[in-house]
């Protein structure tokens, strides 16, 4: 039978001598889901996919893989491999190490789906940064995994790098499960669907993103001003008003935190036309997964 699940844990805990790096996490990635594990460095995220791949044993609690482990793949947050080795030769290695029954074609297919087909006869050694993380993707998929756990996959990379793993890691939505962990919290929102929120070893909260998002960041919104010295009246006008719980400027624009998002849409165009002011533009800011994981961590 078919399970909706590809992970789950029950009250997974990991202790190192008198510090806690896990602290009971009921962990569920859904199958097929693109699951964003967030948090800070020092979280437990890492050490949450440790045990996941089975690389480490926890201290107690229950984990459940509804794939066998040898359709799993892993990807550390620093892949290495002798430099002298070809970029062919690594994701070679790879798919004659997991899958020796799929031809070497496969090999040149992983390549290209990483964006390093013209590189397939370079030695790694005078790799970038960038590109040692997508040779690791392409060793990574090669075997065709049902399962992929990425460790930190696009921390310490430089913008160009950062968007080529980031739209592979798009492209794999719906045909493999992946469990990505970053503490970058905008590449997450971007090519997730599913969310954990780890804060100190803990889950703060998981679920779609959408349901993380909705409700939970307090609503603002933002008036682009046509002159930057009007924007010291409009502050003035909002700060006292009792739907307003915060108000900030920087220079022709205003931002407007609301504890009442009815009331603003009522009053606001109101409160600007008795300033008298000139806008040009007044649009909903938009909610991000960093002012959720700001509000759950305090």
């Amino acid at each position: 039978m078919t399970v909706a699940w590809a992970v789950r844990t029950r009250g997974l805990v990991k202790e190192y001598g008198t510090t806690t790096a896990l602290a009971g996490i009921d962990l569920e990635v859904p199958a097929g889901a693109t699951y964003g594990l967030v948090g800070p460095n020092g979280a437990g995220k890492s050490t949450l996919l440790g045990i996941l791949s089975g690389l480490r044993s926890p201290t107690s609690g229950d984990v459940a893989v509804g794939v066998s482990r040898e359709r799993m793949a892993v990807l550390p947050d620093t892949p290495t491999w002798d430099p002298w080795l070809t970029a062919f030769e690594v994701v070679d290695l790879s798919r004659a190490l997991v899958a020796p029954e799929l031809p070497r074609e496969r090999v040149d297919q992983a390549l290209t789906t990483a964006g390093l087909a013209g590189d397939a006869g370079r030695r790694c050694g005078g790799f970038s940064r960038g590109m040692l993380q997508r040779l690791g993707l392409a060793a990574t998929l090669v075997g065709d995994p049902d399962l992929v756990l990425l460790d930190e996959p696009s921390s310490a990379l430089d913008p160009e790098g950062r968007r080529a793993v980031l739209d592979l890691i798009r492209s794999m939505r719906g045909d493999t499960t992946v469990v990505l962990s970053s503490h970058l919290l905008g590449d997450i929102q971007e090519v997730c669907d599913v969310i954990g929120i780890l804060h100190r070893g803990a889950l703060l909260a998981q679920g779609p993103l959408t349901d993380l998002l909705a409700g939970r960041a307090s609503s603002a919104v933002r008036v682009v001003l046509e002159r930057p010295g009007d924007a010291t009246v409009v502050v003035n006008a909002l700060r006292p008003l009792p739907w307003v719980s915060g108000v900030s400027s920087d220079g022709s624009v205003v931002e407007v935190a609301t504890s009442d998002l009815g009331a603003t849409r009522r009053d606001l165009v109101r409160v600007l036309a008795d300033a008298a002011v000139a806008v040009v533009a007044v649009v909903p800011v938009e909610v991000t997964l960093e002012q959720v994981f700001l509000e759950l961590t305090g």
